[in-house]
């Protein structure tokens, strides 16, 4: 599914991701599909799968997409 972060901690390594399709889905860094430091910045577009974690949905398999080329 595609989202965009609404907003991500770099110290504390989690955010949210919003969407369409509901609620805005908690992101952990660990969810992050990326080389070398795995982070997430507000506004970010990104594709990734629904996960059930400990404390409800979470996003799994992260990965950042390109931004939309304006025109």
């Amino acid at each position: 599914m595609h989202g965009q972060v609404k907003w991500f901690n770099n110290s504390k390594g989690y955010g949210f991701i919003g969407h369409a399709g509901g609620p805005d889905v908690f992101v952990h860094y660990t969810a992050i599909l990326a080389a070398g430091y795995r982070t997430l910045s507000e506004g970010d577009s990104v594709e990734f799968e629904i996960a059930h974690g400990p404390s409800g949905p979470q996003a799994a398999n992260v990965i950042k997409t390109p931004e939309p080329q304006g025109g």
